[in-house]
C-alpha cells in the first residue's frame, strides 16, 4: 500500500496569527461570510454527488457500489448539512485552534448526523465529508479575509485544519457496529481519515489538487478536471472503505484502474475513459466504493473555489 506523498508539520506550516483571527469577527460581513461557507460546503457535496462517471460510487448514472443510496438521497443528505457547516463556522470564527474548539466542533458534527440520516432514511451519505469538511470549514472561518499580504493558500487552510485535528476528542463515543474506520486502520496499519487531516490533508494538497490544475492546463473541461483528481487520489490513498468492503485485493485493484487511467490520458481521453470505466466496473462486482477519496475530492473542490491558484504538476506524473 502506498504511504503518504509528504508529512507536514502543520504548526510550522501554520503559525496562527491572533491579530488576523480577531480582525475576521469583526465588521457587517461576518455573518454573510459565515453563512457563505456553509453554503460554499453544500455546494461542494452536490458537485462531488453529480459528477459522472466515478467509479463505484453514486452519481448521475445510478447507486454504484451502494445498495441503499441513490443520487436523490445523496443530495438531500447534502442539503441537510447546512446548518451543521454553519454552526462549525460560527463555532471557530476568531478561535484559535484548541482542545476546547475540537471537541465543539465534534460535538456538532455528531449532531448533524441527524439530519443526515433522517434525509436518507439511515443511511451513511456523508459522515466522512462531515469530518473532512466541517475542519476546512473551520479553518476558513478562523482564517477570516486575506491579509494584506495576499491570498491564504489551501496549504495553509489545510495545515490550519490539521492543527484542530490533532487534538483528540475526549468525548467520542464508543465505536458501534457501523463505524468501521478504526479497526480497519488497526487491521491494516493505515492512518486513515484522522491520519489524513491531522499530516495537513496530503492526498488533497500533493495529489488532488495538482491533478485538478495539471488537467485543466491541458485543456480538460471541469468535469474531466475533477476526475482526475479523483483518480490521483485513487491511485495512491489507502482508502478505508475500499478495505472494509472488499480487502487489500480492493484497494489494490482500485489503485490500479486509476493508474491505468491516468496512464492511459485521463478521463478526458477515449482510452482514459474506457479504462475508467473498466475500473467502475470491477469495483462494483467487488461491492467496493472508495468513499474516502470521493471525500478528499469535495476537499480539493472546496479549497479550489475561489482561490487563486499556482501552475502546478501532479505528484502521480512524476
Amino acid at each position: 500500500m502506498a504511504a503518504n506523498s509528504c508529512e507536514l508539520n502543520p504548526r510550522e506550516l501554520y503559525p496562527f496569527d491572533h491579530r488576523r483571527a480577531a480582525d475576521s469577527v469583526q465588521g457587517p460581513r461576518h455573518a454573510r461570510k459565515l453563512a457563505d461557507l456553509a453554503d460554499l460546503a453544500v455546494d461542494v457535496l452536490v458537485a462531488e454527488a453529480l459528477l459522472t462517471p466515478k467509479p463505484a460510487l453514486v452519481d448521475r448514472r445510478g447507486s454504484g457500489a451502494h445498495r441503499d443510496l441513490d443520487l436523490p438521497r445523496m443530495l438531500k443528505s447534502a442539503r441537510s448539512l447546512h446548518g451543521t457547516f454553519l454552526s462549525m463556522a460560527s463555532a471557530a470564527a476568531g478561535r484559535e485552534p484548541d482542545q476546547a474548539l475540537r471537541e465543539e466542533l465534534a460535538r456538532i458534527g455528531r449532531a448533524g448526523e441527524g439530519p443526515m440520516f433522517a434525509a436518507t432514511g439511515g443511511s451513511n451519505a456523508h459522515r466522512g465529508a462531515i469530518w473532512v469538511l466541517g475542519l476546512l470549514v473551520a479553518a476558513r472561518a478562523i482564517e477570516g479575509e486575506p491579509g494584506p499580504h495576499g491570498e491564504v493558500g489551501p496549504r495553509d487552510t489545510a495545515a490550519l485544519a490539521a492543527r484542530i485535528a490533532a487534538f483528540p476528542d475526549r468525548h467520542a463515543p464508543a465505536p458501534t457496529q457501523d463505524s468501521h474506520g478504526a479497526g480497519v486502520c488497526r487491521r491494516y496499519g493505515v492512518g486513515g481519515a484522522r491520519g489524513e487531516a491531522v499530516a495537513g490533508f496530503p492526498h488533497v494538497v500533493e495529489v488532488g489538487l495538482p491533478a485538478m490544475w495539471a488537467a485543466r492546463a491541458q485543456g480538460a473541461d471541469e468535469t474531466c478536471a475533477r476526475l482526475d483528481a479523483l483518480m490521483a487520489i485513487m491511485a495512491t490513498l489507502d482508502d478505508t472503505c475500499l478495505l472494509h468492503r472488499g480487502g487489500i485485493s480492493a484497494l489494490q485493484a482500485a489503485q490500479r484502474g486509476a493508474r491505468d487511467t491516468l496512464t492511459a490520458g485521463g478521463s478526458s481521453s477515449a482510452a482514459g475513459r474506457r479504462a475508467l470505466l473498466r475500473l467502475d466496473a470491477e469495483l462494483v462486482e467487488r461491492n467496493a466504493s472508495p468513499g474516502g477519496c470521493a471525500d478528499l475530492l469535495g476537499a480539493c473542490i472546496f479549497l479550489d473555489s475561489g482561490r487563486k491558484q499556482p501552475p502546478a504538476t501532479a505528484l502521480w506524473a512524476r
